[in-house]
Formats: C-alpha cells, sequence, structure tokens
C-alpha cells in the first residue's frame, strides 16, 4: 500500500470520534446494510438504523454532533465524519476516514495510528454512572470491559432504538387498534427482557417512553399518515404526544405485564422514565392516563427550560428519579438547532447559561434527596464533573471504554 503522500485528501468536521485514528471501508451509497463499509448518506435518519450499525464509519452532508442517529454511532464507537454536499458524489470505491485529521483519503493507502486516548476523570470521579445504549450487545460489550467498572450502576435505553433493533413500527401498531397496540408492547417488553438479561448484579436498565418527532416517524412509519409539522424538534412528541395517543396505555401495561411475567422479581431492575416534559402537571396527567399504580416508579428527563424551573415540584410529585438530557436542552436554551452545523458555533455545551441551569436542576433535586445523572459529552465530562456536584453522569458506551482506560496525565 501506498503511503497518504500524493493521495487525494477530502477535509471535514468529525462530528463523532472514535478510538481509531483511521477506519478503512468501500464506500456505500444504498441505504441497505453492508458490514464493514463505509456509509455515506447526506443525512442520518432512523430509517438507515440498519445500514448505520452495520458500518465501520459514516460520512454525512449535514447533521450535528448529538442529533439521534449521531449518538447511537457515538454508542457504538462508529465515527462520523461531515463534508460539504459535492464531495459525497466523488466518495467512491475503498476510503480511509481520518479522525485525527477530520479527513477522507480517498483510495486504498497506509496510514498512521495512534495512541488510544483517555479521558481526564476516573470512573469514581462520576459517582453513579448511567450508560446510553442501543441494545443488548452494548450492554455485553461494555460489562465485557477489564477490569470491570463498579461505579456503573444502570443503562438508558430510549423506546424507539428498541424499536429500531426490533424492526417494529410503533405508530402502525398503535394506530391499527387495541389489540395491535397490546402486541406491540408485548414485543416491546420482549426486547426489554432480553436486553435485561445481560445486565450484572446491582445494574439496573431505565426505558425513555417513546418520543418520535413527526419528521423521525414519517421515515418509518408506513400504514398511517404522519401529519408534517413546521418545525419538529418543538411539536407533537414527548410527554405531549403520549398524553393524547389513546392507545399507548394499553401498549405499555401490555409492556409491563409482559416482562413482569417474564422476568418474576427481576422486572424491579427495569424503570421508565417521561421524555420531553415540561412540569409537574404534565407528569401527573401522564401517570393518570398511564393508569399507573402508585408503587411504580416513574422518572423525568429534564431536556427543556421549564422542565430546569419545574426541578423541585417534579420531586415533589413523586419522581423517582431525574436525568437531564443535555444534547436537546442546550439547543433549547440557546436557540441553536443541534442537527444544523450552520450553527454548530453557537452551541456550546459549557455556556454559563447552561452550566447555571445544570446546577439548578442538580441542587434542587439533591435537596429533595432525589437521584439525578446529567449526560455529558466525553470532551465535557472533566468540566462537568468539576463543576456539577451531580450523583451520576451519563455516557454512551463507546466513551466507557475511554473512561476505562488509565489517564496519559
Amino acid at each position: 500500500m501506498a503511503d497518504t503522500a500524493g493521495a487525494r485528501e477530502i477535509f471535514g468536521v468529525l462530528l463523532v470520534d472514535s478510538a481509531s485514528t483511521s477506519v478503512r471501508g468501500t464506500c456505500n451509497h444504498t441505504k441497505e446494510p453492508v458490514p464493514g463499509a463505509v456509509l455515506v448518506a447526506e443525512h442520518l435518519g432512523p430509517e438507515l438504523y440498519d445500514a448505520i450499525v452495520a458500518s465501520s464509519a459514516v460520512i454525512c452532508a449535514g447533521g450535528g454532533r448529538t442529533g439521534h442517529m449521531e449518538s447511537l454511532c457515538r454508542a457504538r464507537g462508529i465515527p462520523v465524519l461531515r463534508v460539504d454536499r459535492p464531495e459525497l458524489d466523488r466518495l467512491t470505491g475503498p476510503v480511509t476516514v481520518r479522525t485525527d485529521r477530520q479527513s477522507i483519503t480517498l483510495g486504498d493507502v497506509e496510514t498512521p495510528t495512534r495512541a488510544q486516548r483517555s479521558l481526564d476523570v476516573t470512573p469514581g470521579d462520576l459517582g453513579s454512572i448511567c450508560v446510553v445504549i442501543a441494545d443488548a450487545t452494548d450492554i455485553e460489550a461494555t460489562n465485557a470491559i477489564s477490569p470491570r467498572i463498579e461505579e456503573l450502576t444502570r443503562f438508558f435505553l430510549r423506546e424507539e432504538f428498541a424499536c429500531l433493533f426490533a424492526g417494529l413500527s410503533p405508530l402502525d401498531a398503535l394506530r391499527a387498534g387495541p389489540r395491535e397496540a397490546e402486541e406491540y408492547g408485548i414485543a416491546v417488553g420482549s426486547e426489554l427482557c432480553t436486553i435485561a438479561k445481560e445486565l450484572l448484579p446491582g445494574q439496573r436498565l431505565v426505558m425513555r417512553l417513546l418520543d418520535l418527532r413527526s419528521d423521525d416517524a414519517a421515515q418509518i412509519t408506513t400504514g398511517v399518515e404522519v401529519g408534517p409539522e413546521p418545525n419538529p424538534d418543538l411539536g407533537l412528541h414527548g410527554a405531549r404526544w403520549l398524553l393524547r395517543e389513546p392507545h399507548y396505555p394499553l401498549a405499555f401495561r401490555a409492556l409491563r405485564a409482559h416482562v413482569r411475567e417474564r422476568l418474576g422479581p427481576d422486572a424491579d431492575r427495569l424503570s421508565f422514565a417521561v421524555p420531553f416534559i415540561n412540569d409537574h402537571e404534565e407528569f401527573v396527567r401522564l401517570r393518570l392516563h398511564l393508569d399507573l399504580p402508585d408503587d411504580v416508579p416513574l422518572s423525568v428527563f429534564v431536556e427543556t427550560p421549564a422542565a430546569v424551573y419545574s426541578a423541585s415540584a417534579f420531586c415533589s410529585a413523586g419522581a423517582s428519579e431525574l436525568y437531564v438530557g443535555t444534547k436537546d436542552l442546550v439547543q433549547f436554551y440557546l436557540a441553536a438547532d443541534r442537527s444544523n452545523h450552520l450553527v454548530a458555533s453557537s452551541y456550546q455545551t459549557r455556556h454559563p447559561a447552561i452550566m447555571a441551569g445544570l446546577r439548578q436542576v442538580v441542587t434542587s433535586a439533591r435537596r429533595a434527596g432525589t437521584p439525578v445523572h446529567v449526560f455529558a459529552l466525553a470532551a465535557d465530562m472533566a468540566h462537568y464533573v468539576h463543576n456539577i456536584p451531580a450523583n451520576g453522569f451519563m455516557m454512551c458506551t463507546g466513551e466507557v471504554r475511554q473512561l476505562a482506560r488509565p489517564s496519559a496525565a
């Protein structure tokens, strides 16, 4: 193989890093999964789930560091590089994605490797660690890290990722009727049981309830119409959608019954979190809508400024835990779309307003005796740990491996 000298190199912006300096593969311009290929796509959406998880790297023309599919790549350690749209058509055959240079080298060339990096914090600095996963393989890979990270107490899963992995179409099922909704709940419950079997003693699984934006839902829904919205991020999804969906309570009841039947006492190791919610009144209404018994815990995902303000009220209303979703919180605080690379410079995860909001949530939760975990990107972890006294932090699977490595310092 030739060296990179003289080879054509296309520079871009690294959205998701990986432990390896360079990743080689053959370009895949289809939406179909090709194991080990480098996926080339304009944008990353849920319709590309299978193609993404099969890839060794991803090249795209749009998106931000914290988009939903970019987060999936971060969990799997799949690097994502954004380039100008005209460059996509020129990417054919074998290429090498260079994470150290934020570039793509065309052709099959020899590239240098770098030492794998570590984070500037230790597991002990983080307290309780919650790992964001996409499926059971993420738990298996994380628990296989040696030496074992004892601070790892829970795993966090989005319901829509469970659906994508199991090939389910949520809206098609929920809108078809009561029986189909219950079957959907059982299917999700079965997936949760499979995932829960990978848990080690002392570990729990938290599922964030279904939170499909209309634009994402339209990509995976075939049997019913999904009406377009002018601004899906601020539209009908999360808690406000759950409150209006008549058959979701049937699905959720069937899910919990199936998990209880399959797991028995271990079903208590599974809990649920409410997404995209503003205040404690929504929280109380949703518990009633889901017909949850008083002994069933329900936590809250804090990701809007209103939810930050309502942190104390959530605790008083009985929220079992708080999870702070900084990816959405940053975009709402700073009015900077996290998926729009044109405003990437305004999307600042350490902005003073963000830090003040995070401290407010943590202080309110700790005063009430409610556990609180804050999500942090690897680049922000040390800064957050030193400035936010949370009970624990959330991070992606790929970054846990960095955490396990001894710090260079």
